[in-house]
């Protein structure tokens, strides 16, 4: 059991013909994902990397059953993509794309809500790093080889510190259930609630580490959330605490423009709502280990 993605998940690559569409299926592929199509108008009863490509997303969905996507299209285009994932039926997209408009992120939102809630496809993105359930399946850019199977859920904004968090907790032998990035936008598709609350309901979690950084209010909302609902150990990271109010670092959405923004007063948050903190991202490892440590002399 996994949240979103295991090794029987159909997967669309929408955009697979382009070349880094095709670059990431591949790696995919090689993973052991259970790719079974592609998505590129205009070539559609074409294949390429042994798998049939189609116009649309509905089409391919028709013909493979893909129950899952995952988008490689340019920013002005990519909004529609998703849209026309959603109408197609797709319950699970990731959109990697980075540089999506935040007006036509505005637009995805409110069309998504013309779906009931139990229908309404689930968003990872955009500009995120995707999701991987160790040796069952990766829809994202990650390196596959730096994530072992194990029972610790992985939530992030940043794809290279939710790799940096993986590879120190296989070092010290300890896997993952399922590590999802959430992108690193202003709007995205999928908050650190939601997917916290994924991670609580699966049976095969133990513990959830969470990666956030300045700008926004998801991670203090994640942690009051969690304070209150939570029947696993969080553990928190936020990126940024040097950055002065104002500047954009890195990520579109990690700017300080309100109390409760920055890195520091997150960091207050989250440790006053119960939760470990970690201090910084050389002590992902050891912070995990420690706290499954006392989860066993508890238990």
């Amino acid at each position: 059991m996994a949240i979103l993605l295991n090794k029987d998940t159909r997967v669309l690559v929408q955009g697979i013909t382009g070349r880094i569409g095709s670059f990431h299926a591949e790696e995919m592929l090689a993973y052991g994902t259970n790719v079974v199509g592609g998505v590129t108008p205009g070539k559609g009863g074409k294949s390429h990397l042994g798998l049939p490509i189609f116009n649309t997303v509905k089409g391919a969905v028709a013909e493979t059953g893909a129950e899952a996507s995952i988008v490689f299209v340019p920013p002005p285009f990519a909004a529609d993509s998703i849209m026309e994932a959603a109408d197609a039926g797709i319950k699970y997209c990731v959109c990697i794309t980075d540089g999506i408009p935040a007006q036509d992120m505005m637009r995805v939102k409110r069309y998504m809500r013309r779906y009931k809630a139990e229908n309404r496809m689930r968003l990872s993105g955009p500009n995120c790093a995707g999701t991987i359930t160790p040796s069952q399946g990766m829809m994202g850019i990650m390196p596959g080889h730096i994530y072992m199977p194990g029972r610790v859920g992985i939530v992030g904004r940043s794809g290279t510190l939710g790799y940096e968090a993986a590879s120190q907790m296989k070092a010290r032998g300890i896997g993952v259930s399922t590590s999802v990035g959430i992108g690193g936008d202003p709007i995205n598709g999928s908050s650190f609630r939601d997917i916290l609350e994924l991670f609580n309901e699966d049976p095969d979690t133990d513990a959830v580490v969470m990666i956030g950084e300045i700008g926004g209010p998801q991670e203090a909302e994640a942690a009051a959330w969690a304070r209150d609902n939570m029947k696993k150990p969080l553990m928190a990271y936020v990126a940024g605490l040097s950055a002065p109010k104002g500047r954009r670092m890195g990520h579109a959405g990690a700017i300080v423009s309100a109390f409760g923004e920055s890195a520091q007063e997150k960091v207050e948050f989250i440790r006053e709502a119960g939760h470990t903190i970690v201090p910084n991202p050389s002590a992902f490892g050891e912070t995990v280990a420690r706290v499954l440590a006392e989860m066993q002399n508890a238990g």
